[in-house]
C-alpha cells in the first residue's frame, strides 16, 4: 500500500486492487501547484468528506475522466447526479459501513460545514474508517486531515 499526500486535504492511497484519492484539491492547492494535475490522476475510486470547494476540487473533472466511482454523503451523491449528470456514486450515510472489492468503508462523523462553491448544501460532513489490506485508516476530513495506519 502507498500513501501519496498532496498537501491540504488532498491525498491517495494506492493498494494492490484499487487507487483511492481523497478530497481532490488539486487545482489551486498551493502545496503542490504546478507539481501534480487533475491529469496525472487515475483513481478507481474518489471519497469526499464534504462539499467545500478546497475538497471537492477537481472531483467532477477527475471522476469523468476516469469514471470512478465517487463516495460521499447523499446531498454530494444526489448534486453529482442531479447537476453534473454523474451516475457513478455510492452514497453513505454517517455511520453506516459498506464492504467494496478493494476493502471496508465505514463513514464516521466529522465536525464541519458543507455546501458548494455555489452555495448549495453540502449534506453532513464525514470521515472515513477504512480497512485495507490489513491496514486502518482513518480520515477525519477538513484540513487536519489525520491519517492513522495500524
Amino acid at each position: 500500500m502507498k500513501l501519496t499526500y498532496f498537501g491540504h486535504s488532498a491525498f491517495q492511497i494506492q493498494t494492490a486492487d484499487a487507487t483511492l484519492l481523497f478530497d481532490p484539491f488539486i487545482t489551486g492547492n498551493k502545496h503542490i501547484d504546478g507539481i501534480v494535475k487533475p491529469d496525472d490522476l487515475h483513481p478507481d475510486v474518489i471519497l469526499l468528506t464534504h462539499a467545500h470547494g478546497d475538497h471537492w476540487g477537481d472531483t467532477v473533472e477527475i471522476a469523468r475522466r476516469t469514471n470512478a466511482m465517487v463516495i460521499a454523503n447523499f446531498e454530494i451523491t444526489q448534486y453529482l447526479e442531479n447537476k453534473h449528470d454523474y451516475h457513478n456514486v455510492k452514497p453513505m450515510n454517517t455511520g453506516g459501513s459498506r464492504t467494496f472489492d478493494w476493502g471496508r468503508d465505514k463513514q464516521k462523523w466529522a465536525q464541519d460545514s458543507s455546501s458548494f462553491p455555489d452555495g448549495t448544501y453540502g449534506g453532513n460532513p464525514g470521515g472515513y474508517h477504512l480497512e485495507i489490506e490489513g491496514e486502518t485508516e482513518y480520515n477525519k476530513g477538513n484540513n487536519n486531515t489525520y491519517i492513522e495506519m495500524k
